[in-house]
């Protein structure tokens, strides 16, 4: 048991990494989830049948008739949310202290690939209980897929097994959860605290004098027990509190209204209304993840400090980034729904620009003005830059994912959310 620790954590760590505020915990709060998801996982098997015709009423005997089941399933569920909810919140952690470059920069990159495969476990796990809110959400998210150039039809046929929903896609959508992306996830996630611990442990700031160590037993076995405990609580309380969402079982002659992808694609689903699908599910996408996987090759003049914002004028360049990028992603949707439709007010221009390369040029008009104006005379550093873009990726993705996912009514028209 001791060889094990030890392999996850040194003899003895700083003791400026145990306060709270450097990680908060989330490290070992998403291996716990991966853990709960497992044994949770393990249960449910015994009893979910992976078959069209059956697999709904395994859900309703699991819900109905086994003891805890439905406990059961609701702790699966929420771990999962929570997991994905946790490792992004971990992934951002890990970049605004600046943890991301030299020997840490392979962790990241296996740091991205975990986020990927949390995502597929979800993704993957969705359309289990095969009724007609998970049903509908694959459908669409599928369908997302096959916008893809080139490849995305034949990728999406792979994925689902056929050209739609059936029993091979139920089949082939546990394979991936149940097997395939849980030893992926498990192995890489050993591999990623292993290099965490290589490294050195987390990055802190500078400092000219020689670290105060102090023995990881019982210093920082204490915290993560107590940290643990907590999510424990919450989770269970969830878990008590608000049960998985289940609808009726699902019907592919009758499709629901509105019809939304999971709610950790509904980004993406909102720039399908505002974009040109290839730009909207590939370009703009790639983009973003060739710059989060280029953001630790960059050439940078200064070593990383390991503070929060890198510095000072780090932090104030990322809080008018936040609220810019908040304004322009809002006002860009509303002024696409409400003043000016690209595609619909140039009718005979193709579709690719008037509804993809025309309001893409128009965003980074807008984003060059920010910089030339706003960011320009701060004279920032390289590392600074990096991070104002990050912030204003992310700021926009949330934008988005929150009005798709909440602001998004019949006929996935704009409305409130108590109108949904």
């Amino acid at each position: 048991m001791r060889s094990v620790l030890l392999h996850l954590h040194p003899a003895k760590v700083s003791a400026a990494a145990l306060r709270l505020r450097r990680t908060f915990g989330l490290g070992g709060m998403a291996a716990l989830l991966i853990f709960m998801q497992v044994i949770t996982g393990i249960m449910l098997r015994f009893y979910y049948v992976p078959n069209p015709a059956e697999a709904y009423n395994s859900i309703l005997l699991l819900k109905n008739h086994v003891l805890f089941g439905q406990f059961i399933r609701n702790i699966h569920y929420w771990s999962g949310v929570f997991l994905l909810l946790i490792a992004f919140l971990h992934f951002l952690r890990v970049f605004f202290t600046g943890a991301y470059r030299g020997i840490r920069t392979i962790n990241w990159l296996f740091g991205l690939i975990l986020l990927i495969l949390i995502v597929a476990a979800n993704f993957t796990g969705y359309l289990l209980p095969w009724d007609q809110l998970a049903y509908w959400a694959i459908t669409v998210s599928t369908n997302i897929i096959g916008y893809l150039p080139w490849a995305g039809k034949s990728l999406r046929t792979f994925i689902i097994g056929g050209r739609e929903l059936d029993a091979g896609t139920l089949q082939n959508f546990f394979t991936f959860h149940t097997a395939v992306v849980p030893l992926l996830l498990i192995t890489l996630a050993i591999y990623h605290f292993w290099r965490v611990r290589k490294a050195g442990g987390i990055l802190l700031p500078g400092s000219t004098e020689k670290p105060d160590m102090v023995p990881v037993v019982p210093n920082l076995v204490f915290r993560e027990l107590i940290a643990s405990l907590l999510l424990m609580a919450v989770l269970f309380t969830f878990a008590a509190v608000f049960n998985a969402p289940l609808l009726e079982k699902a019907n592919p002659a009758y499709s629901m209204n509105p019809t939304k992808a999971p709610w950790y694609f509904g980004g993406v689903q909102e720039l399908l209304m505002h974009f040109h699908p290839f730009f909207a599910a590939f370009v703009i996408p790639l983009a973003v993840l060739v710059f989060l996987s280029a953001i630790p090759f960059i050439k940078y003049d200064e070593e990383p400090v390991g503070q929060w914002f890198y510095s000072d004028l780090g932090k104030k360049s990322s809080k008018s980034t936040m609220l810019f990028a908040g304004f322009i992603t809002l006002a860009g949707i509303l002024f696409n729904a409400y003043v000016f439709n690209f595609e619909i007010m140039m009718p005979g221009m193709p579709a690719v620009i008037s509804n993809g390369i025309i309001p893409l040029l128009i965003l980074l008009l807008f984003m060059t003005a920010y910089y030339r104006f706003c960011l320009g005379p701060l004279k920032l550093s390289k590392p600074e830059l990096v991070q104002a873009a990050f912030v204003f990726i992310m700021i926009a993705f949330i934008v988005l994912t929150v009005v798709g996912v909440f602001f998004r009514g019949k006929d996935m028209e704009l409305t409130w959310p108590w109108r949904v």
